[in-house]
């Protein structure tokens, strides 16, 4: 039996596993299929205070000091949570394993949300990725196009310029309205990538005898290139837990409809901004309100 159950390898859950280790509390974190979350997919982050590195590189560091108070990482994700008749939990595995909690810390963050386009799912890993810095590296010097127009988008084109020919930023609107000046500015300067506006994808296609994609938008233009990135907004890790737990229309979790002992961090919170300094947050609070709750049933 666990103090406390950790479900996420971000910065919310592994901030949550530093305060219940400091505590002396048994933690285990259930990692999922990769450290870290998004941050971890993060090649630059600028807007973490007091950070100067990769997203990867905070992850890491932020998993040594969690290791250090005696937290255990398992590589696995939860696939059920069972509520038990004496306010215990069990958390059950992807792998099969069971873990028995005192208390559990819902910290599974949010995955990019799919283009739902003809074409998009034939061609994901064959042109259509959701991460740059993951995929980037395969279209150095060809030409690629970003899918949205908030600060993920921009980041990504950013990112994607220092690798590719060439960066066409495909927005519905006339204008970024969601994203932050600074990164407007640098997409501005940039001179190999373009913005194009008020369009919206109707179907991508493989090019016959090729290995290029044709792109066609809602007006019938056409666009060739070599690559597509999509970054149009994520939707919370939730599928795991029962419809009795309210979730808000992006499916992030409502803590108030949390029974006691369960506690909830990162962006899969309802009602918080998707940024790492509110992630760290709310792990912090969430650490502390289990450990409140451990304290008083002893």
């Amino acid at each position: 039996m666990q103090d406390v159950v950790i479900l996420g390898s971000g910065p919310a859950g592994l901030t949550a596993a530093i305060y219940t280790g400091r505590a002396n509390k048994s933690t285990t974190i259930l990692a999922g299929p990769s450290m870290g979350g998004q941050t971890g997919e993060i090649a630059k982050l600028e807007n973490y205070p007091g950070w100067a590195g990769s997203g990867m590189e905070l992850i890491m560091f932020m998993k040594k000091q969690a290791e250090s108070f005696g937290a255990k990482i398992k590589m696995a994700s939860a696939s059920d949570i069972k509520f038990n008749e004496d306010g215990t939990f069990t958390v059950i595995c992807d792998n099969g394993e069971t873990i028995d909690a005192k208390t559990v810390i819902l910290a599974t963050g949010a995955t990019a949300r799919r283009l739902e386009i003809d074409g998009a799912r034939e061609f994901f890993g064959r042109g259509v990725s959701y991460c740059a810095t993951c995929d980037g590296f395969f279209y150095s010097g060809r030409d690629v196009l970003v899918i949205g127009g908030g600060n993920a988008a921009l980041n990504d084109a950013l990112y994607l310029a220092d690798v590719a020919k060439s960066v066409k930023i495909i927005y519905r609107k006339s204008e970024f309205f969601r994203a932050e000046a600074v990164l407007r500015d640098r997409v501005n300067e940039r001179k190999n990538i373009e913005c194009v506006y008020n369009t919206e994808l109707k179907s991508i296609a493989g090019k016959p005898d090729s290995d290029k994609l044709i792109a066609t938008t809602l007006d019938g233009k056409q666009i060739e290139c070599d690559g597509i990135f999509v970054a149009i907004g994520h939707e919370a890790n939730t599928d795991y837990l029962s419809e009795t737990i309210k979730r808000d229309e992006l499916g992030r979790i409502i803590p108030e409809s949390l029974p006691k002992g369960m506690f909830v961090a990162g962006d899969v919170h309802s009602n918080i901004k998707m940024q790492i300094a509110t992630a760290v947050g709310t792990g912090c609070s969430a650490g502390m309100d289990a450990i409140a709750y451990l304290n008083s049933r002893n």
